[in-house]
């Protein structure tokens, strides 16, 4: 595929060597810490990620208290509650945690989601005046901290639980928790919007425990906040890497009806892995909120009812089916849009009349993969587009867009540095894609090219081990900011070669020894990577790839993933 495979230098060599003596791991393991710079001494917390020892204190969070204790008081009084979310997966999953805490003392709030096409995101006039008249409080998850104005109208108690890029002033309204407002210092602005809650009720708990009353168990909900971080493509270090292992842990436990539909109508057969959160579960609970009805993914994820979260799962399935479907009509003529404008520049960017606001966000990742560079796509009705974008190379796309909203560019945006949403006229379009290709370029954004493999380590065919899958996989989870590590397998020969599907390879791999691997390469014959592999069927080959457990079929095993391939010296 024309990338270097890039080994451990010299220092993460010894690196490596101190760390398999001192803590007693295999060699490949010790590998993976080192060229991840964790130290002898950190190597067991690294590998065993504990809320114990990461969870930090809520109140080092600007304003959690006063959420913590409005919150506590609605609770005792029995207030009505109203949870405002987004319609994401981070949103869902925030107002499920809220929701199926609030069940646990018997208090069912009112769930309000927008529509995505008619209301837009984030908190509207018309819905918090509706609300306010309604309720004691509303309490505004993953959404909120831009929303002057609708909270403004509400008139009533409204708490803001948020993680996206703020402004200089916040709403006026008892509180508004978020790690990435200017003037908190938490250093917890890698969190997703979950984890902000998730925290306020640990809050909760301590204050009902100073009241000599228990609350409900908080470690039963950690399989919520898991989703929530590798779906919003939070990065997996410190805290999160916590949450998201033992959220895992919790999930494999199949307690939550919902989680159990969506694994059953995904016809998965193994124990949930950041792959499953971040592409199974994630796109179907993103399903409801992109092209249906937005609270179907929240329902579904904080339901007790196993026949409604099975129904709420195969609705969310067949709506799963038809983003795909619109997505790749939208990603084809948005591909052609870029392509005739010749050589990409800083932004990779397109637009259109009819464009289904649901998918463009999908759009933009996939523009911005395929050309490593920050990605925005707009579709629009008439005069009103409305649009999503994706970072690359280490930008920061939120304060870029917020500085087309500032300078008065577009009519709406905001977001976070690897996401963001915008809403603009079609006479706004030229000037501010003009001007962030301006910021880009100012803020030195380099293309992402992926021309460059790391390597791990290197195996025969013989050493490709299910113990050596497993060691592998001690050093997850794996996602944003930590990638699954790649290994070398030496000097194989391909013993059985068998096309699957439209696209897909399926291997054996041998060597002179007997050793056999099971290999599959997705994607293969889209390049001419199946077809070479073909043409070197008597050859010795190296292969480089993911090195991962198998349990299809009721038989665990070692299988790699193959991203790559070179011809051996005969």
């Amino acid at each position: 595929m024309r990338r270097r495979w890039l080994g451990a230098t010299t220092d993460e060599e010894r690196h490596a060597l101190a760390l398999a003596q001192t803590c007693g791991i295999p060699e490949i393991l010790a590998t993976i810490l080192a060229r991840r710079g964790i130290a002898p001494g950190e190597a067991t917390g690294f590998l065993a990620p504990t809320l114990r020892d990461l969870l930090p204190d809520p109140s080092s969070l600007r304003d959690m208290d006063k959420a913590a204790s409005r919150f506590h008081e609605a609770v005792k009084k029995r207030e009505r509650i109203a949870i405002f979310a987004d319609y994401d997966v981070d949103g869902g999953a925030s107002a499920a945690l809220l929701v199926c805490w609030l069940r646990h003392l018997g208090i069912r709030p009112t769930l309000y989601i927008p529509d995505r096409l008619k209301e837009g995101y984030g908190p509207n006039t018309p819905a918090m005046e509706r609300l306010g008249c309604e309720h004691d409080l509303i309490v505004c998850v993953d959404c909120g901290t831009l929303s002057h104005d609708p909270i403004a109208a509400a008139q009533c108690d409204v708490i803001v639980l948020d993680h996206h890029l703020a402004g200089e002033t916040m709403p006026d309204c008892i509180a508004v928790v978020n790690p990435n407002r200017h003037d908190d210092d938490s250093g917890l602005g890698h969190i997703c919007a979950a984890a902000v809650v998730f925290l306020m009720l640990v809050g909760v708990n301590r204050l009902m425990r100073a009241e000599s009353q228990n609350g409900p168990n908080l470690l039963g909900l950690l399989d919520l906040v898991a989703l929530a971080t590798v779906a919003d493509v939070a990065p997996l270090k410190g805290l999160n890497r916590a949450f998201v292992r033992q959220g895992l842990a919790v999930m494999s436990e199949h307690g939550r009806p919902g989680i159990a539909a969506l694994a059953s109508v995904a016809k998965l057969k193994t124990a949930p892995t950041c792959h499953t959160l971040g592409f199974v579960f994630g796109p179907r609970v993103n399903a409801g909120g992109r092209i249906g009805a937005p609270d179907i993914g929240a329902r579904l994820l904080s339901t007790a009812d196993h026949h409604e979260a099975a129904a709420l799962a195969e609705r969310l399935d067949r709506l799963n089916t038809e983003r795909r479907s619109l997505e790749a009509a939208v990603a084809n003529q948005a591909l052609d849009q870029v392509e005739a404008r010749g050589e990409p520049g800083p932004l990779i960017w397109a637009a259109s009349e009819g464009w289904h606001p649901g998918v463009v966000g999908i759009v933009a990742s996939r523009l911005k993969e395929a050309f490593g560079r920050p990605a925005i796509v707009i579709g629009f009705d008439g005069e009103a587009g409305k649009g999503s974008g994706r970072s690359a190379g280490g930008l920061d796309m939120g304060a870029c867009i917020a500085r087309l909203r500032d300078e008065g560019l577009i009519e709406k945006g905001g977001g976070h540095k690897a996401a963001v949403g915008l809403s603009l006229t079609q006479a706004q379009l030229g000037p501010a894609m003009s001007r962030l290709e301006e910021l880009i370029a100012e803020a030195g954004a380099a293309p992402e090219v992926q021309d460059e493999m790391e390597i791990s380590g290197v195996l025969g065919v013989g050493g490709a081990t299910l113990d050596a899958a497993e060691a592998i996989a001690q050093a997850g989870p794996f996602g944003m900011s930590a990638p699954a590590p790649r290994v070398a397998i030496a000097d194989a020969r391909i013993s059985r070669f068998r096309p699957v599907g439209e696209s897909h390879l399926s291997l054996t791999l041998s060597d002179s020894l007997g050793g056999r691997l099971e290999a599959i390469s997705f994607g293969a014959f889209e390049s001419d990577f199946g077809e070479t592999l073909n043409g070197l069927r008597d050859r010795p080959i190296h292969f480089a790839g993911r090195l991962e457990r198998d349990d299809w079929g009721g038989r665990s095993k070692a299988k790699l993933f193959v991203e790559d391939a070179a011809p051996a010296r005969d």
